[in-house]
Formats: structure tokens, C-alpha cells, sequence
């Protein structure tokens, strides 16, 4: 599991309960999950298709510094399908776990298409590909 992203539980992500708010924790996992996505098929036009059962095994309180893991499991022929664990930084305590979530990659008439992509890769798109519509 590569965990990429870190945030700061704040005092405006909490429930009445005094916890995370659940729904601003799904917020941050779609949100660096669909980055993991662009970043894998070198493509800006990606949609979240799918996110299975999604499994609270603790809280997070304020002041808490979480950690988000994102993984790819399977690539598809347009899609990319990721595993998800969040996790306390300090206590290394999962806090939630999501078996499956499959992002589509999308032409830019917001087709599905092809992308191409087999495994995991660590190149880096420039910029000027995002802004001219191009695939890598």
C-alpha cells in the first residue's frame, strides 16, 4: 500500500459526535483517488464508476493525522481498479478500509475509451498535456 496523502483532522471535519464526519472522509479518498487515476493513465478525463462496501473500523478525532493508501489491483480495458486504506500516521490504527474502486477512462466527449495501461507506472505528464486534451 502506497499512502500518498496526509490530512489534518480539523475541527470542521467533525460529526455531532465529536468524530471525522464519515462523508468528508469519502471525500478525500475519491478525491486522491481519482488523482492516483489520472496520474496512472496519463489522462485528465477520468470518472469514479464504482466504490464497494466500505468498512468503518474506527474514528478519527480532532487533531489526528491520517494517512490515505491508495493501490491499483487490476487494470481493465478503460478501467483502473484500487484498493483504499486510511489509517491514524501516529498509531499506524486503520481507521477505514474500500476493497474496490474503479475509476473509467473517458475521451473528451466523455466516451470510455481505451487507455492502454497494463501496470503501475511513476512517470510524470507535464502540464501541457492536461491543458491541450493529450494522452500520454
Amino acid at each position: 500500500m502506497n499512502f500518498h496523502t496526509r490530512k489534518w483532522v480539523k475541527p470542521e471535519d467533525l460529526n455531532p459526535n465529536g468524530s471525522l464526519f464519515g462523508g468528508t472522509l469519502l471525500r478525500w479518498i475519491d478525491e486522491e483517488a481519482v488523482i492516483y487515476a489520472i496520474v496512472q493513465l496519463g489522462n485528465p478525463h477520468v470518472v469514479t464508476k464504482f466504490i464497494s462496501e466500505i468498512n468503518f473500523v474506527s474514528s478519527a478525532k480532532q487533531g489526528d493525522i491520517i494517512e490515505l493508501g491508495i493501490t491499483a489491483t487490476e487494470f481493465g480495458r478503460t478501467s483502473i481498479t484500487m484498493r483504499c486504506e486510511v489509517r491514524n500516521k501516529i498509531t499506524r490504527k486503520t481507521i477505514l478500509s474500500i476493497d474496490k474502486l474503479v475509476f473509467v477512462n473517458l475521451d473528451t466527449e466523455g466516451n470510455p475509451t481505451p487507455h492502454g495501461k497494463t501496470e503501475i507506472t511513476y512517470a510524470y505528464m507535464s502540464v501541457d498535456k492536461f491543458t491541450k486534451g493529450e494522452n500520454q
